[in-house]
């Protein structure tokens, strides 16, 4: 028996430093990543979540929720009629009292339901943490109203009593911003050249999306370059 960690992996910046915090804490071998299809337009965030789980050489698993989510018509949502937005969360926000166009219904609260209940399968015994990479930029102006503090709080403590106290929440970036979680990246060695942020699903990220934004923005606060950005 011991603490374990499973890490809500989707390929991107946070995610991936939550899953360095995990290993650098307690080691890869008592790690899980954990990545969620649930109906993106592209795949290729799935195969930078794969190629960070070997990276660190954590087992991973994938689950395909896509069925839950079809009946959403969010804009990152295969079947969509509505295109990714490519103003800033800020804009977008202002036209929708706070949620942006790239909400994905509950999508957190999903996400860790059945993190919490895969826990309980592989780590029957064990005490282990769950790993969410949610952050204050999202949260702000209530533009994912699931990465809110509140909502972090109140969904961990349903976590903790429905796992008998063998499940805890852990969302080492809730208060932090997108740069700031670089910087801790940055010390641990994240091999940021491995993610992927990008709403699109071309070649190369598009640059133009609110995410793109948010993460040229973030290195640029570091003062280093994007390591994912080949040109």
């Amino acid at each position: 028996m011991g603490k374990k960690a499973i890490v809500l992996s989707s390929g991107g910046i946070d995610s991936t430093t939550c899953l360095a915090l995990a290993v650098s804490e307690i080691g890869a071998e008592n790690v899980a990543s954990l990545t969620i299809f649930y109906g993106q337009k592209h795949r290729v965030e799935l195969h930078a979540a794969q190629a960070v789980a070997r990276h660190y050489g954590v087992r991973q698993f994938e689950f395909d929720l896509s069925q839950i989510m079809r009946f959403s018509n969010c804009a990152l949502l295969d079947g969509s009629t509505q295109e990714i937005s490519h103003s800033t969360y800020r804009d977008q926000g202002a036209e929708n009292g706070g949620k942006v166009a790239t909400y994905v219904p509950f999508r957190n609260g999903l996400m860790l339901s059945a993190a919490a209940s895969l826990a309980q399968s592989i780590y029957e015994n064990d005490d282990c943490d769950l790993y969410l990479g949610a952050h204050a930029d999202d949260a702000a102006g209530n533009a994912y109203a699931d990465c809110s503090v509140p909502f972090l709080e109140h969904i961990g403590q349903a976590i903790a009593i429905g796992t008998y106290d063998r499940v805890r929440l852990v969302a080492p970036f809730s208060t932090f911003n997108k740069a700031a979680i670089v910087a801790c990246g940055l010390n641990l060695g994240v091999p940021y050249q491995l993610t992927w942020s990008c709403y699109e699903g071309g070649e190369r990220p598009c640059g133009e999306c609110a995410t793109c934004r948010d993460r040229a923005a973030a290195f640029t606060a570091n003062g280093v370059a994007d390591p994912a950005l080949n040109y």
